[in-house]
């Protein structure tokens, strides 16, 4: 053979061997509410679409299994009962099993959801799939809704739709329908929601007033986009959007309404020159027409002050001389500003404070039109559940009460876990004031709960180290710092009247830390030995006073 013939001869075989991988497709008839759609957790990402009519309808990639699954995706084909559907791939091999059978299902249950061994017991997590950002955090008809950053169909990041829960008490969740899925404009990334109470948008009436709904379409247009919903549960996209692209690094829009000045006012990030972090001010008195008014920066580059994913609110504060209230703004990792606002300007007064000193607690959102009139936050917290073939990964934080106070350091975020977790109690153990000592008996050793909230106040006197051993993680507290040891984490936790008060929240996959009076916030994340559920109670150097001590057992949210 010639060499010219031998190059063809290769690149036609060549050709047709990528030909043969590249591309399955198969037809079926839509009869179920689902595709399974097969996964093994690490196999070769693959882009999947589904076309009716020739025309894809949804789109994504997931690590297909060839094999056996480890896990298996539902995707929602409802809307299309009795339409021919076709199914394509990119790069499966002609012997991939993945497809064959095509499988329609009217379950979405894989066995032992909720109960895997590291799936939290007290903190909200999808059913599959990665989650991260809270979204959308609203109370509409009843319920609370929990939208959420979401990839139905693998455990890492990607595939940004908008997941969605609901809850009547913020404890007890039910996952419902993905909320948005992405489109030509983008993926969906973070944002906010509000109800339209006099139905401004007139996208409802003031029988049925609006759930509206703002995110980023991302990665295409990076413009900010509305979807709106009467019922809560099916929500409409406009057909366009209502911020166009500021740079390709805005994001994130957040939407309260703002009395004194009768307007909406939307807070989104934007990226400017150089790097520079900004949060822009926009207002609307329809939601759908948006002015910018002003914008405040934050930091450079790895400097995140005011990065990603704002908050905007303003709460009374606690303590002060007379009655005042001030506004506070927060990036993604919570370092805040504390200013004044007068419906088109934020001029902060104190600024770079930090509302959590934990691990891997990010981009927190509150509620909008919480009932009761609570400012209640939740964040995604970056928990180590991806784990030996696992249908999740990620969850969120437990739900925390927000306040203003003026404290020795100025006028300071306080958090406290929402009332509500307290119907998780099944069990109590009071303990009495005593003396603490190197030598005492441990006060913990009759408590042995796998989840658990533990309440503590302590007196250190001349102790310099109080221990508290929570099923293997130390938390230490040293008294001359003043200071909070968890994990190699540290946080300034200053004694408030001599004495500590310390609230621990345990769960499967970590504890949730409130010190000094609700100043500090520890999350940190950590896998607990499931074999171990040993507590102690031990000081060091000195003498303290175990002034007062509740332990409580708490049961599952599922």
């Amino acid at each position: 053979m010639n060499k010219p013939m031998f190059l063809i001869t290769v690149c036609l075989l060549l050709s047709l061997t990528i030909e043969a991988q590249t591309r399955f497709s198969s037809t079926f008839r839509g009869e179920k509410k689902f595709l399974q759609i097969p996964i093994r957790n690490g196999a070769s990402p693959r882009q999947v679409d589904l076309l009716l009519d020739n025309k894809k309808v949804r789109w994504f990639t997931a690590e297909l299994a060839e094999g056996k699954a480890d896990w298996f995706a539902y995707l929602d084909i409802s809307d299309w009962k009795d339409n021919e559907l076709m199914i394509r791939v990119d790069g499966l091999p002609e012997d991939s099993q993945a497809f064959s059978p095509i499988v329609q299902t009217d379950q979405d249950s894989n066995a032992h959801v909720y109960a895997e061994p590291h799936r939290g017991q007290i903190h909200f997590s999808p059913k599959r799939g990665w989650t991260n950002d809270p979204n959308g955090l609203v109370y509409y008809n009843g319920e609370y809704h929990l939208f959420f950053q979401h990839n139905p169909y693998g455990v890492n990041w990607g595939n940004m739709h908008w997941g969605h829960a609901v809850s009547t008490d913020l404890v007890h969740w039910k996952e419902l329908a993905i909320a948005l899925y992405p489109d030509e404009l983008g993926t969906m990334f973070s944002g906010g929601a509000v109800v339209d109470t006099k139905n401004s948008s007139g996208f409802g009436s003031l029988q049925k007033v609006p759930l509206i709904l703002f995110y980023t379409a991302a990665e295409k247009s990076w413009t900010q986009g509305l979807a709106h919903s009467t019922d809560g549960r099916n929500f409409q996209k406009t057909d366009k959007p209502v911020v166009d692209k500021i740079t390709a690094g805005n994001r994130d829009p957040k939407v309260i309404w703002h009395e004194p000045s009768k307007r909406w006012v939307l807070v989104v990030y934007v990226t400017e020159e150089g790097d520079q972090h900004a949060m822009h001010f926009f207002t609307s008195t329809d939601l759908k027409s948006w002015t910018f008014t002003s914008k405040v920066l934050g930091g450079q580059g790895n400097d995140r002050y005011l990065f990603e994913c704002p908050e905007f609110f303003e709460l009374p504060v606690e303590g002060a001389t007379k009655k005042e209230s001030k506004w506070v703004l927060t990036g993604a990792n919570s370092q805040y500003a504390i200013g004044t606002f007068d419906g088109k300007t934020f001029r902060p007064e104190e600024e770079r404070m930090y509302s959590q000193q934990g691990r891997d607690y990010y981009a927190a959102q509150t509620f909008s039109d919480e009932p009761n009139g609570r400012r209640v936050e939740i964040g995604w917290w970056r928990t180590n559940t991806h784990q030996n073939g696992s249908a999740f990964n990620q969850s969120m934080s437990i739900p925390t009460e927000l306040s203003l106070r003026k404290t020795a350091r100025g006028t300071r975020l306080i958090r406290k876990p929402v009332v509500e977790l307290e119907a998780l109690r099944v069990d109590a153990q009071q303990l009495q004031s005593s003396n603490l000592t190197p030598t005492s008996a441990n006060a913990l050793a009759a408590f042995d709960s796998e989840l658990a909230e533990i309440k503590l106040r302590i007196k250190p006197k001349d102790a310099h180290t109080i221990h508290i051993n929570v099923r293997g993680l130390h938390i230490l507290y040293q008294v001359a710092d003043q200071e909070l040891v968890v994990d190699n984490v540290r946080a300034h936790a200053p004694l408030i009247n001599g004495e500590q008060e310390l609230t621990i929240f345990v769960d499967r996959t970590g504890v949730e830390i409130f010190a000094s009076e609700g100043e500090v916030f520890m999350p940190i994340n950590y896998n607990f030995d499931q074999k171990n559920m040993r507590y102690s109670l031990h000081v060091a150097g000195g003498a303290a006073t175990l002034v007062s001590g509740q332990l409580h057992t708490l049961k599952s949210i599922w």
